[in-house]
């Protein structure tokens, strides 16, 4: 009989050997937006650095992957390529180190007292890291760090520039310092109470740019020359060098000089973000990483620009239109996708605030709420937006019942019946109103510090209705039941319109709640440390982030077969449901009609994972887990059970990594399932 199970668990190995592996999340097309800080250039690689990490291309920004493994600080300031070793400097998470083009990080920190890196640069096997106090030195590729500041009076170092054996420093409101010894000393060169936001060298000519404009200085530092013709924007935040061809990136876009600097033309068609944090030179490729808009390329000196993208945005809504799969950013406004995010297209014509929080359809009306904005309304997509009232306000969530479209804003709720042509204020006068559920005719509002308040009557009256201290983000409703989504106290739920409430975070490793969606019988929470399922109305949650390399998770969505996730500065990633949940029929008495094993949670896993089942009636149980080879490992269930639905948590610690099969027995139904432990 042993042998027989044997054979009959290498069949089931078999047969999922021809399916993948590693389910997990992925990372759509965007919406590209997103502020990139840096980039770099490695061969034909081309690296952005942005504040959802690094991001490679391999064909000049037409796509993007993002390499982010190892990299535990995601807010990236600086980069440096020297031959195989690509460095990324973050805000205060110190230096990273790759040797295979960002597959993998490690962070190279010893000695870096001062872990917000501003700038980066090689020399040899010198690596100069500047910070919000100093210059630090390493000549091991990262793995140890002295402090090189003797001499340099002013902090922090915004861009540092090599030229033989000088080496030089722009600082905050202290201008240009020089070092001839590698950094062991400085001296002050000029622009003394100058920011000092990049540098750029060719040949004996040395270019600062400043919140003054640009400066040039012919004699390594000792004087300084203002050259500002035709520079209409004095903030110059990055400076790039090609040949005769000097370009400066500003707040108003790119202007190029091909006189030294003598005068200046504006060079920006087609830059549709003006505000250049970083210019980089490849050949005859100029790119231009922006604030908010991507990566711009020019191949033509700056004639023309052309967007590669970059999708890194923050993602705070979404909203399904028959086909149509919106999202609303924090930085950006609306865009859309028909393809399930392989493509988006960006639509804010008379948007005029782009800093979206809340979305919502009714019928062919799509509306958005803005921070500082009020509401806008688009009847056809998009394409085109008309401010529809409540000017200066913030609009942070939605709920629609019938004709009646409530706004949860920052001062209290208010009711439009005439799509958003007029606005009643609707009570909640002194509430910062943060989220809105419809449940039957009742009303629910969640506020800023002050708990959950029930409406009978569309908002005419308010009752406080419990979590009288927290702060709640997020609200759900799955029939009868009401879960609220708070900060920093998890999940609750009431099964009494909000009467009574019970704390529901069991396996809820982060408490921070920004979203819940419902799928059925299963309840998604997208928290500030990724996204977890809970399918027994919350008594126990797994978390479902393989794959989701941000965390920060501010929006969930269910749209046809998938789950879409928002992030903070990742954009949108997508999940196929079937990976997570499994449709679960119930009798009428509310309990399971039928046998069940799920797959286990998280899959692959180390060293812990839950595993769920139900049972449709009363009756002896047994789950077991074996190797590959049919051996018993563990017995993890062996007793009597009511009818009802049940999660295991099962600890793999000591176990070597490897596939496993579990496997359940109860009355006549039997079924087992691979898992993978991966140390």
């Amino acid at each position: 009989m042993k042998y027989l199970f044997r054979l009959l668990l290498t069949a089931l190995f078999l047969n999922f050997t021809s399916l993948p592996l590693f389910a997990q999340w992925v990372q759509t097309n965007g919406p590209n937006c997103g502020t990139v800080q840096c980039l770099a250039i490695s061969g034909t690689n081309l690296f952005a650095g942005t504040g959802g990490g690094v991001f490679l291309s391999t064909n000049n920004g037409v796509t993007w992957t993002i390499v982010n493994t190892g990299l535990t600080n995601y807010n990236v300031w600086s980069l440096a390529a020297s031959g195989t070793n690509l460095f990324a400097g973050t805000y205060d998470g110190g230096v990273f180190l790759s040797t295979n083009n960002g597959t993998n990080w490690t962070a190279v920190n010893t000695g870096l007292t001062n872990y917000s890196v501003l700038s980066l640069v090689t020399s040899g096997t010198n690596l100069f890291a500047g910070t919000n106090r100093g210059v630090f030195l390493s000549t091991n590729n990262g793995k140890s760090w002295t402090a090189v500041n003797t001499g340099l009076t002013s902090f922090p170092i915004q861009s540092l520039a090599i030229s033989g054996t000088n080496l030089f420093a722009g600082t905050y409101d202290g201008g240009v310092f020089l070092s001839t010894n590698n950094g062991t000393s400085w001296t002050q060169m000029g622009l003394t109470h100058d920011e000092v936001y990049s540098l750029a060298i060719s040949g004996a000519n040395i270019f600062a740019g400043t919140f003054r404009g640009i400066f040039l200085s012919t004699d390594n530092g000792t004087s300084w020359t203002q050259n500002n013709t035709g520079l209409t924007d004095s903030l110059v935040q990055s400076l790039a060098i090609s040949g005769t061809n000097i370009f400066a990136g500003t707040n108003q876009g790119v202007f190029l000089s091909t006189n030294n600097g003598a005068s200046w033309t504006a060079v920006n068609s087609g830059l549709t973000n003006t505000n250049v944090h970083s210019l980089i030179i490849s050949d005859t490729n100029i790119f231009a990483a922006t604030m908010g808009g991507g990566v711009f390329l020019s191949t033509n000196n700056g004639t023309s620009w052309t967007n590669t993208g970059v999708p890194s945005t923050d993602v705070r809504c979404f909203a399904e239109s028959g086909t149509n799969f919106f999202v609303g950013t924090s930085n950006k406004g609306v865009s859309f996708s028909t393809n399930n995010g392989t493509n988006w297209t960006d639509v804010n014509l008379g948007m005029t605030n782009t800093c979206v929080y809340s979305l919502v359809t009714s019928g062919t009306n799509l509306f958005a709420g803005t921070i500082g904005g009020g509401v806008f309304l688009s009847t056809n997509n998009g394409i085109s937006w008309t401010n529809t009232g409540l000017a200066n306000s913030d609009v942070m969530c939605f709920a629609m019942t019938g004709a009646n479209l409530f706004a949860g804003t920052g001062r209290g709720v208010f009711l439009s019946t005439n799509n958003g042509t007029s606005w009643i204020q609707r009570g909640l006068i002194n509430a910062s109103v943060y989220s809105l559920v419809t449940c039957g005719a009742n009303l629910f509002a969640g506020t800023w510090s002050g708990g959950v308040f029930l409406s009978t009557n569309n908002g005419t009256s308010w009752t406080q209705m419990g979590l009288t201290n927290a702060t709640v983000w997020a609200l759900t409703s799955s029939g009868t039941n009401i879960f609220a989504g708070t900060m920093g106290g998890g999940v609750f739920l009431s099964t009494d319109n909000g009467a009574s409430w019970t704390a529901v975070n069991s396996g809820l490793s982060n408490t921070n709640i920004a979203t819940l969606v419902t799928c059925g019988t299963n309840i998604f929470a997208g928290t500030s440390g990724g996204v977890f399922l809970s399918n027994n109305k919350g008594t126990n949650w797994t978390a479902v982030n393989t794959g989701l390399s941000d965390t920060l998770v501010n929006s969930l969505a269910v749209s046809g077969t998938n789950l879409f996730a928002g992030t903070h500065h990742q954009s949108v990633w997508r999940r196929p449901l079937s990976e997570m949940v499994t449709s679960v029929e119930l009798s009428s008495n509310g309990q399971p009609s039928n046998f069940g094993l799920e797959q286990n949670y998280p899959n692959p896993f180390n060293p812990n994972t839950t595993i769920s089942y139900r049972l449709p009636q009363s009756g002896q149980v047994t789950i077991k887990v074996y190797d590959v080879l049919g051996n018993e490992i563990k017995t993890l269930v062996n007793e009597s059970k009511p009818a009802g639905e049940y999660s295991i948590n099962f600890d793999a610690g000591k176990l070597s990594s490897g596939v496993y099969i579990y496997r359940i027995i109860s009355g006549g139904y039997t079924s087992a399932k691979k898992m993978t432990l991966i140390k």
